[in-house]
């Protein structure tokens, strides 16, 4: 914020570390050093303190402050020298990392610093809600339970779930007491009202904590506006993530949930524009798979779900009904996640033999699907990684394991990550494009990254010259056996732009 630029960087010890291999370590100096160097480094805490007593650095004395300080950048040297040479004898990872990794670091930086609008007003607004539909909630809870607890506590809805109504134990905690997680209530639901109400009162009560209470105290006085961190070495798949605030995991699927976006907004003056990848991963697995099928829907422009609905049902597209397109859609998403049988027939709630049917007709239909996801498989297994479209690896360690759960997370694993990870590639890609075009125009700033999407904020009066150009190059940021397609809206917020 004082109109200094870092200039000439040219390595990132933490990108080389995760891109040779995003799943080894963490990726932080300590561990690194600890990993490639056997060096036990000087941590923050050992000259800062812990918890509430932790002193700023400032106020570190010079000789502590210098060794600790000294030591990170021998250390960071020490690293580069034992890391970019084996990042240098790969081909595709060095391209990976050269031509995405290391240009996105200033990309994300400026994002950063512009930071968003944030409507502290509508979001108190929004947690007065949430507490009154928490409180009504609570009273359900307690009139399921037969009597008053606390929801908040794990250990008196313990009781009242396994002791009280001696419901039957789905899962455990690690110290071997019945689990009250999100996946044991869901377990639970179809047996008793009382977990599918604790499981609606869990999700209120995380987006009032995580979000509505919590964004109004993370906007930065200077500035007043809402500054997420971004990071490039958390996702093993080539994802970015965030904190203060995670931005990934507003529940949108909700309406409380889609109203948390309403609060960001765009100031007098401008709009907030949303641009994502329409159904990007499964273009990706069109692509990758050179599926005839799946191929001549992409190229025809029709809806994905409704095509392979007609396909699996044996009707014809006009004749495909809202149930059909809805079980299509979750066999097209669930077989790219690798959902098998028994997780299909419970999220269409049917039994696991039309399940199984099911996904026996996708596969008839769509053989080169199939195929894709044997080889890759076998690939995976030949090899110990798999690739994104660019180059990028992701190495399945467990893909040789004799636990037959722990190897079929991996081959899960192994059929998703080249579309997820080609996925993040292309985004990353666009970004780098974008912001070299738009640089600091004050008329069209690059705000936000969520998943498949990039959000703006225009100046309103040239939204529509703006909008075309972003489309354009998300949609040339990689070229595939099938158009990639990009949706946009706009708005006074961003819940408006969808």
């Amino acid at each position: 914020r004082h109109g200094i630029a870092l200039n000439g960087q040219t390595h990132d010890t933490m990108l080389q570390s995760y891109v040779l291999d995003s799943t080894a370590v963490l990726h932080n100096l300590d561990d690194m050093a600890q990993k490639f160097l056997k060096l036990k480094t000087i941590r923050y805490e050992d000259v800062a303190g812990k918890g509430a007593r932790q002193i700023g650095f400032e106020d570190v004395p010079i000789g502590p402050a210098t060794a600790y300080a000294a030591e990170d950048a021998d250390v960071t040297l020490r690293l580069h020298q034992t890391l970019w040479p084996r990042l240098a004898e790969q081909a595709a990872p060095k391209q990976v990392y050269e031509t995405l990794e290391v240009p996105l670091i200033g990309v994300l930086q400026r994002m950063e610093a512009r930071g968003i609008a944030i409507d502290a007003a509508e979001l108190k607004q929004q947690s007065q809600a949430l507490a009154v539909e928490m409180h009504r909630l609570t009273g359900e809870i307690h009139a399921a339970a037969g009597q008053p607890f606390s929801p908040d506590s794990p250990k008196q809805l313990g009781q009242i779930l396994y002791e009280v109504l001696g419901l039957p134990v789905k899962a455990k905690t690690p110290s071997g007491a019945p689990s009250t997680n999100e996946d044991a209530l869901e377990q639970l639901a179809d047996l008793h009202p009382l977990p599918a109400l604790l499981l609606q009162y869990r999700s209120l009560a995380k987006l009032r904590n995580t979000y509505t209470d919590k964004l109004p105290q993370l906007l930065l006085p200077a500035t007043g506006r809402l500054h997420t961190s971004f990071h490039q070495a958390v996702a093993a798949t080539g994802r970015l993530s965030s904190s203060d605030p995670n931005l990934q995991n507003i529940p949108i699927r909700t309406p409380e949930g889609r109203r948390v976006r309403r609060a960001f907004v765009a100031p007098p003056g401008t709009v907030l524009l949303a641009a994502d990848y329409s159904q990007i991963e499964l273009r990706i697995m069109a692509h990758l798979s050179k599926d005839p099928g799946l191929l001549r829907a992409f190229e025809q422009g029709l809806d994905i779900h409704t095509a392979t609905a007609a396909e699996v049902f044996g009707v014809a597209v006009d004749a495909v009904h809202r149930d059909q397109r809805r079980a299509a859609k979750v066999i097209n998403f669930g077989l790219i996640y690798g959902m098998g049988a028994v997780a299909l027939a419970k999220n269409l709630d049917i039994s696991r033999g039309e399940a199984a049917a099911y996904i026996k007709r996708y596969f008839e239909r769509y053989p080169g699907v199939n195929a894709y996801m044997l080889e890759t498989k076998q690939r995976a297994r030949a090899q110990g990684y798999v690739e994104t479209v660019a180059g990028r690896r992701l190495y399945l360690p467990d893909i040789g394991s004799r636990s037959g759960g722990l190897a079929a997370a991996a081959e899960r694993a192994a059929i998703n990550a080249p579309m997820q990870g080609t996925a993040a590639d292309i985004i990353k890609r666009a970004m780098i494009d974008l912001d070299g075009w738009l640089g600091e125009d004050p008329d069209c700033r690059m705000l936000l990254q969520v998943h498949d999407e990039l959000v703006f904020e225009v100046r309103a009066d040239r939204l529509e010259h703006y909008r075309a150009g972003i489309v354009e190059r998300m949609q040339r940021a990689a070229t595939l056996s099938v158009p990639l397609l990009v949706e946009s809206g706009s708005g006074a917020n961003w819940d408006a732009a969808h």
